[in-house]
C-alpha cells in the first residue's frame, strides 16, 4: 500500500514544536538551540520526511541543481571530472545534471537552453571548442568555463603551456634529442598550449622531426601510423593519454619496443594510463582542484555577482612511469 508522504505539519504535530521551528531545523536556519534541533530531525527522520525540492524551488525560486555540460562521456579524462564536480556540489547541498554532448555543438547549445528551461541554478561547462555556443540560451544563468578560453566567462583551467614544458623537458633529461608530436586538434587553445609549451622547451636543445594531429582517441588518423613508419624519432610526446596509448598500440604492432626503442609521453594522467602496457608516464592535469574550484565559483556567481572574467590557472604536475627511459646507445 502507498503510504502517504510525511509533511512539515505531521514532523511539527510529532514533535510538539511550531511549523516554524521545524523549518528552521530541516533548513538549517534560524535561532534553534542544537537539542531542539537535533530533537526535530530525529522526529523527521522517525516519520520518514523528506524535503519536496520542487515546492521548495517554487517558494525560493531556488532549484538546488548544477548543470554540467561536458563533450564526450566516452573519453575517460570525463568520468573522473564529473565524479568530482558531483561530490564537491553535494558537499554544497546541490544536485549534478549532467548532459553529455557527443562532441557536437548543435547538441550543446541545446543543452543549455535544456538546462535553463530546467531551472538550474548554475553551470559548469566544458565547451568542445574555444567558442561560445551559449549566447542566445544561458545569459540569466551563473556559469563557469572549465579548460576552455571564452570571452566574457569565468574560466578554470590548468596550466598548459607548462604541461608541455613538463613533458619536453623530462625526455630532454633523459638524453631524447629527435622528438615526434601527436597532438589533437591545435585549433584548441590548450592543445595549442601543451604543443607550444614543449616545442619552446625543445628549442635549441633537439629537433622536433614530425608534429602529427589527430582526433582524442587511440584510432590514430593515418597521417599518424605513416609518420611513426617513416621518421627516425627516440621519443613522441602526445596531446592526451588516450592518443598516447594509440601511439603505443601502433608502435608495437610495428615491432617496436617501448621505451627500450622509442619513449612515449602522455597528457592528461587518465585512469587507463597507469593499466596502459607499459605503464605510461604522463603529465597529470588537477581534475579535482578544477572541479573544486569550478563548484565554488559557480555557486559564488549565483551568491553574488563576481568578477566575470576571473580566470584561474592551475599547475600540472610530472607523473613517470615505464613508457619512458633514456636513450639507448
Amino acid at each position: 500500500m502507498n503510504q502517504k508522504r510525511a509533511t512539515l505539519k505531521d514532523v511539527a504535530a510529532r514533535a510538539g514544536v511550531s511549523l516554524a521551528s521545524v523549518s528552521y531545523a530541516v533548513n538549517g536556519t534560524g535561532t534553534l538551540g542544537e537539542a531542539m534541533r537535533a530533537h526535530i530531525l530525529q522526529v523527521a527522520e522517525e516519520l520518514g520526511y523528506r524535503q519536496n525540492i520542487a515546492a521548495k524551488s517554487v517558494r525560493t525560486g531556488k532549484s538546488s541543481t548544477l548543470g554540467l555540460v561536458i563533450p564526450d562521456l566516452a573519453n575517460p579524462f570525463f568520468p573522473n571530472l564529473v565524479q568530482a564536480v558531483i561530490q564537491r556540489a553535494r558537499q554544497h547541498g546541490y544536485t549534478v545534471v549532467v548532459i553529455d554532448v557527443e562532441d557536437d555543438q548543435q547538441l550543446e547549445r541545446k543543452a543549455m537552453q535544456t538546462l535553463e528551461s530546467h531551472g538550474v541554478d548554475g553551470i559548469i561547462w566544458f565547451p568542445i571548442r574555444d567558442e561560445n555556443t551559449a549566447v542566445e540560451g544561458t545569459g540569466s544563468v551563473p556559469m563557469v568555463v572549465l579548460d576552455r578560453v571564452i570571452p566574457g566567462f569565468e574560466t578554470v583551467r590548468a596550466d598548459d603551456l607548462a604541461a608541455g614544458d613538463l613533458a619536453a623537458a623530462h625526455l630532454l633529461e633523459l638524453g631524447h634529442r629527435r622528438f615526434g608530436i601527436v597532438s589533437g586538434p591545435c585549433s584548441i587553445r590548450s592543445m595549442a598550449d601543451r604543443c607550444r609549451g614543449a616545442l619552446e622547451r625543445i628549442a635549441g636543445q633537439g629537433d622536433v622531426i614530425f608534429h602529427v594531429e589527430t582526433g582524442y582517441s587511440r584510432d590514430l588518423e593515418p597521417s599518424v601510423r605513416q609518420a611513426l613508419e617513416s621518421q627516425n624519432v627516440t621519443a613522441i610526446i602526445t596531446g592526451g593519454d588516450m592518443i598516447a596509448i594509440g601511439v603505443i598500440r601502433c608502435l608495437q604492432a610495428m615491432g617496436k619496443r617501448v621505451p627500450d626503442d622509442v619513449s612515449v609521453m602522455g597528457m592528461d594522467d587518465i585512469p587507463w594510463a597507469q593499466l596502459s602496457t607499459p605503464p605510461l608516464t604522463t603529465v597529470e592535469i588537477p581534475i579535482e582542484d578544477m572541479a573544486i574550484e569550478a563548484v565554488d565559483g559557480v555557486i559564488r556567481r549565483m551568491e553574488a555577482d563576481g568578477e566575470r572574467s576571473r580566470r584561474v590557472i592551475l599547475d600540472p604536475a610530472l607523473v613517470v612511469r615505464q613508457s619512458t627511459a633514456g636513450v639507448s646507445l
